[in-house]
């Protein structure tokens, strides 16, 4: 095994990220050039914008297959030259239907990433770090997305600017390619195709030598790994049942308290609320710098911090921005004042998201599923949160029509408050265990539930 440093792993590791992140991003820039050059419709527009989502629900669902047949490293190599088409293709799509096609491609690419890096990284990192790496994945997400930000504001004045704005993605994707060809094998992965010495090396190198900590993480992996490959019937089976509650769940509830709507619209916003166009993309590049700081914040404190007591605070910081958004509104619509205000209270609010539920979530999925159905489970969630992503994009101008932007915030602050009630009823607790102390603890959980069940039956 070609020896490189846990710094190269994790960062080269979590750099789909970035593809995703910006993808994602870049075009809600980009859109605003595209629909008068290409002389695009309402509907087509709709089509250009979501069209990535589409390509991720399709490329999450497929990375299962693959993922437990090609193993992680591969499949990685494959989504940075999906990305690299995709962004290429864009980039120089002559009309609509090139444009749609391409842009599918590289939401494959996206759904590949988002299902297969928050897995890849648990399974290299050691327990310790699980949660700051993991994390890593969302920091490099808030860095694309930042970067696409500032790259629409730089762009926005060439007439070809956009297709620079969709096409830049395909230098990070050449740069993931390369990275890719460095990096290890997972090695549960590796314990699973009867490859046990180089899954010991792979744990050698990211233990730094302590061979301790890799004996017993090996002997872990070899129990977990013997186990039969499970299915679709696995999944939904009492066994798993509180991982897929947990990873299903954050999944949707990461959407529909109204995140990345919020973000992507903060411009829009923003002009509603009093602010001028440019002074509007600038401040929606601030909220970017807000959001790549607090991810910081969040990989320091990801590992020390219990993970349901980060969700818990994060939706009540969330709900009350909210609700006082909505009162300043309803109180003072338009004036200098509400459009402070409201300014403060929605960058309280995209902090409080991106310290908790945007990281958080993407963790969870990495790591509450049994290996041996850890490809469907991250698949199945990764391709649920992108589903809940696309209701919640195509629903929220239709709510600011018929409730108004005061209304609107009410409605996800409530939700807002049934994450937490729903948080701290159902979702595992997984900070500080490795991924097989996980799996135990959830089957001796629903062991124990399966008993109790029984025992009131024969009473």
């Amino acid at each position: 095994m070609r020896k490189v440093s846990n710094g190269f792993i994790y960062t080269f590791g979590a750099l789909g990220g970035l593809l995703f992140g910006y993808d994602i991003a870049s075009v809600s820039g980009a859109i605003l050039f595209i629909q008068k050059q290409l002389s695009l419709n309402s509907w087509e527009q709709g089509m250009v914008v979501s069209s990535v989502l589409i390509g991720a629900i399709l490329g999450a669902l497929g990375t299962s297959k693959f993922l437990d047949k090609y193993g992680r490293r591969k499949l990685l190599i494959w989504a940075a030259i999906i990305f690299t088409i995709g962004a290429l293709g864009s980039g120089f799509a002559p009309e609509y239907w090139t444009l749609l096609v391409t842009r599918v491609i590289l939401g494959i690419g996206v759904g590949i990433t988002s299902a297969l890096i928050p897995a890849y990284l648990h399974e290299l990192a050691p327990k310790r770090m699980h949660g700051a790496v993991a994390t890593m994945f969302q920091l490099m997400v808030m860095i694309g997305i930042l970067l696409a930000y500032i790259l629409n504001y730089t762009f926005q004045g060439m007439y070809t600017g956009w297709r620079w704005m969709l096409g830049f993605a395909a230098l990070p994707a050449i740069i993931l390619f390369f990275g890719a060809l460095l990096l290890p094998e997972s090695p549960r992965f590796l314990v699973k195709i009867g490859k046990t010495d180089e899954a010991r090396a792979v744990l050698m190198n990211t233990n730094k030598g302590d061979e301790q900590a890799v004996d017993t993480a090996l002997d872990e992996i070899q129990v977990s790994a013997n186990q039969k490959q499970g299915g679709w019937k696995e999944l939904f089976g009492a066994d798993v049942r509180p991982a897929l509650v947990t990873g299903l769940g954050a999944a949707i509830f990461q959407q529909i308290i109204g995140s990345n709507s919020v973000i992507f619209y903060a411009p829009t916003i923003f002009t509603k609320v009093g602010w001028g166009v440019a002074a509007a993309l600038l401040a929606h590049i601030g909220i970017g710098i807000v959001n790549v700081i607090v991810t910081v914040v969040a990989m320091l404190l990801m590992d020390h911090v219990d993970r349901k007591k980060m969700l818990t605070v994060g939706a009540a910081g969330m709900g009350l921005s909210l609700f006082v958004m909505a009162a300043i509104l309803k109180m003072d619509s338009g004036s200098q004042a509400a459009a402070y205000v409201s300014a403060i209270a929605l960058t309280v609010y995209i902090a409080f998201y991106a310290c908790t539920w945007a990281p958080i979530t993407w963790v969870y999925i990495g790591e509450v599923f049994p290996l041996n159905i850890r490809g469907l489970g991250t698949s199945l969630c990764s391709a649920t949160n992108w589903l809940a992503d696309m209701v919640v994009s195509l629903t929220f101008p239709t709510m600011l029509a018929a409730f108004d932007i005061a209304n609107t915030f009410i409605i996800y602050g409530v939700i807002c408050v049934i994450c937490i009630i729903f948080t701290n009823k159902f979702f595992l607790e997984t900070r500080g265990k490795s991924l097989e102390e996980i799996e135990v603890s959830m089957r001796k959980m629903t062991a124990a539930k399966s008993k109790m069940t029984v025992a009131k039956k024969e009473a």
